[in-house]
């Protein structure tokens, strides 16, 4: 990863929580210690961010993201997923495609990596719209609506909200649960949200950590048959396997750093 890469890798973490410590950076940006302690000391002399013993802080309060999405004390493991399944997502993407992302703390982290690429991006979440318009190259387009604070979405009450025009090549979303009867969700907002938005893409993928495959929420968005890949960490159980590959579905298995 080249350095100006790694430099708009580090201010948009920081750009999603106050601060970060070489750790978490060093895995985020797979470079060494010495070398982000550098790229912190850079963005230091240029007044991006303050370094701190152990790490950076941001210069500014971060901007709102959905909700669970900052890293709060014993979350580590599960944003460490979160941020592996992103990465692999958008490596699936090649510049100057149209891709659409769904709202949501998986697909928030995607924002992340998107960083330092350039497609164009149909998406009805307001911090993924908000982050990406301040820390990436990408063209982001927003579907029209109100903005539902609690989730962090934008959804309107009218069947034109404006993604009936956009033709995407792959969307991007997360689920509650995953199981025989399809992929499930627990918000009948978020089911709303998404089936505008499922019908406007070539390829579905689902962005799940593998706990997914354990949980069922009470409202069906799509069956397996809808879904073309699954992209998920390497806890992943073999009945979990069984039943993806039994639907011919593709599964993309990420390992996650310890």
């Amino acid at each position: 990863m080249h350095e100006s890469e790694r430099h708009r890798l580090i201010l948009s973490v920081l750009n999603e929580r106050p601060m970060a410590t070489v750790r978490q950076l060093v895995a985020l940006t797979d470079s060494s210690e010495a070398t982000v302690r550098r790229d912190i000391g850079a963005l230091d002399r240029q007044q991006k961010l303050r370094r701190m013993r152990g790490g950076a802080e941001a210069m500014e309060p971060p901007l709102p993201g959905p909700p669970g999405a900052s890293l709060a004390p014993g979350q580590g493991i599960d944003l460490g997923r979160k941020r592996a399944i992103a990465r692999r997502a958008v490596e699936m993407c090649a510049d100057g495609e149209s891709i659409i992302v769904n709202g949501g703390t998986t697909t928030f982290q995607m924002v992340h990596f998107l960083a330092s690429r350039t497609l164009q991006i149909l998406t009805n979440s307001f911090p993924i719209a908000a982050h990406l318009l301040y820390h990436s190259r990408n063209t982001v387009i927003v579907t029209g609506g109100t903005v539902h604070r609690e989730q962090g979405i934008i959804l309107s009450p009218f069947a034109n909200d404006g993604s009936r025009h956009f033709s995407a090549r792959r969307m991007f979303m997360g689920a509650r649960g995953i199981g025989p009867q399809g992929i499930t969700e627990a918000d009948p907002l978020l089911i709303q949200a998404e089936e505008k938005l499922v019908g406007q893409a070539e390829e579905l993928v689902v962005l799940v950590d593998s706990s997914k495959f354990a949980r069922q929420a009470s409202l069906v968005l799509c069956g397996l048959d809808r879904v073309s890949a699954i992209v998920t960490d390497d806890a992943v159980t073999e009945e979990a396997r069984a039943l993806v590959e039994a639907a011919g579905v593709r599964l993309v298995v990420v390992p996650v750093p310890v």
